[in-house]
């Protein structure tokens, strides 16, 4: 364990180094970007916001882009784009970008996250059915799938990505094994109600609105958030190819500065968000009512079986920049549940990859720019759902240590 923190500590000061002169180099050159006009693909749903917020209150031209929104129906058409360069960067799934950096999601190519979009928000829904037979929560689906046996089906929305890993460890927290004990398909977010209506699926993880449009709609009930299982989790990334970062490093920070800028501006105050919520309920956009958007944005819950509450580790895009720092550890976390699950066969280098996809020099000079705070480490420590510690030191034994995986 010392032997792996020891080793873990010289890697994260030599990246750190490697910061340093990046920083210095960018410094001494033009900082005019290489490319104005930046084509950002995002999925409908609630946190496309600050990236959509950028490009409509022009953040973007403050430094120098232009950000052209394109609207993709599905993960896998985003990963595909970004890999073939139909894209310069996306909002997008965490854990799809480490799997296509490590051919594990689709074909293989370097990738890199730029900055967390956001934390929190997402929720795991149950349908009508199963609430009806008393499994409204994680215990009660455990002991309903014992005494009544037959095959239950859960959706997530990317084999490698968030929703998945949020669903698998739910699921195993409460004794499910979602290898063996499941059927789990994969669905395109906006498509995730409309498959539940006509009975494709138990239940499904998914980012808002679609859980609160299942309540609306009556179909289904919110069995926990996603800030249940991970208080502050990470969850949309800006993601591009390392290529591009490459070709257009200046454009690269400019796009992150002005997507933290529009971050910070969503959190500053609840009429942002209100005004967030009717800007992106547009067709072109999210395709939905405002008031579906907006009760969970400013922290409103309900259930759907009469049950409401106010939670304050709702949707976050920026608080006071916590949100937004790529941390090493959240990069490795999601490894170490690819791993967990099979979607990894060998054991990854997990400092290694995190280091190379999570570009901290990119982000740091952005948020020079964007006058953002950095926090102290690039790792961070929680206390998960089920009790287990993560705080990135020793991930291969914390990968190991699981008693359900596949």
């Amino acid at each position: 364990m010392d032997h792996t923190f020891s080793l873990t500590r010289r890697r994260l000061l030599a990246a750190g180094a490697a910061t340093a002169l990046s920083t210095h180099a960018w410094a001494a050159g033009s900082d005019k970007p290489e490319k104005e006009e930046v084509r950002v693909g995002f999925i409908p749903l609630t946190d496309c916001a600050s990236v959509v917020m950028a490009s409509v209150l022009g953040f973007d031209k403050k430094y120098g882009i232009k950000i052209v929104l394109s609207k993709e129906a599905s993960w896998p058409g985003v990963r595909d784009k970004l890999v073939n360069g139909e894209l310069d960067a996306a909002h997008v799934l965490y854990g799809l970008v480490y799997g296509v950096h490590l051919g594990a999601g689709g074909p293989k190519k370097d990738m890199a996250v730029l900055m967390n979009l956001n934390h929190n928000g997402q929720a795991i829904t149950l349908s009508r059915k199963l609430a009806d037979k008393g499994a409204v929560d994680g215990a009660s689906l455990a002991k309903l799938m014992r005494t009544e046996q037959r095959e239950y089906t859960f959706a997530q929305t990317f084999p490698t990505g968030t929703h998945a890993m949020w669903l698998y460890y739910w699921l195993a927290a409460h004794g499910i094994n979602p290898m063996q004990d499941a059927k789990v398909i994969t669905v395109p977010p906006p498509q995730m109600v409309a498959n539940m209506r006509i009975g494709n699926m138990d239940g499904f993880c998914v980012g808002e609105p679609w859980n609160h449009r299942a309540i609306v709609d009556g179909i289904g009930i919110t069995a926990t958030t996603t800030q249940d299982i991970w208080r502050d989790h990470p969850e949309k990334v800006l993601g591009t190819s390392a290529e591009w970062v490459k070709k257009y490093p200046n454009t690269a920070r400019a796009l992150t500065a002005a997507v933290l800028d529009a971050g910070r501006w969503i959190d500053a105050s609840m009429s942002n968000k209100v005004k967030m919520a009717e800007t992106i309920a547009d067709k072109s956009y999210v395709n939905t009512s405002v008031d579906v958007i907006n009760q969970r944005i400013l922290g409103r819950y309900q259930n759907g079986l009469g049950k409401t509450w106010d939670d304050p580790h709702a949707m976050k895009f920026f608080n006071d920049g916590a949100v937004n720092y790529p941390y090493l550890s959240d990069g490795m976390w999601f490894l170490t549940q690819q791993k967990r699950w099979g979607l990894l066969k060998a054991e990854p280098d997990y400092l290694g990859v995190a280091t190379q996809v999570n570009r901290i020099d990119v982000y740091k000079d952005a948020a020079a720019m964007a006058k953002v705070s950095l926090p102290k480490s690039p790792l961070r420590s929680v206390k998960m759902v089920d009790g287990a510690l993560w705080d990135g030191k020793n991930p291969a034994a914390y990968a190991a240590s699981f008693k359900l995986k596949a």
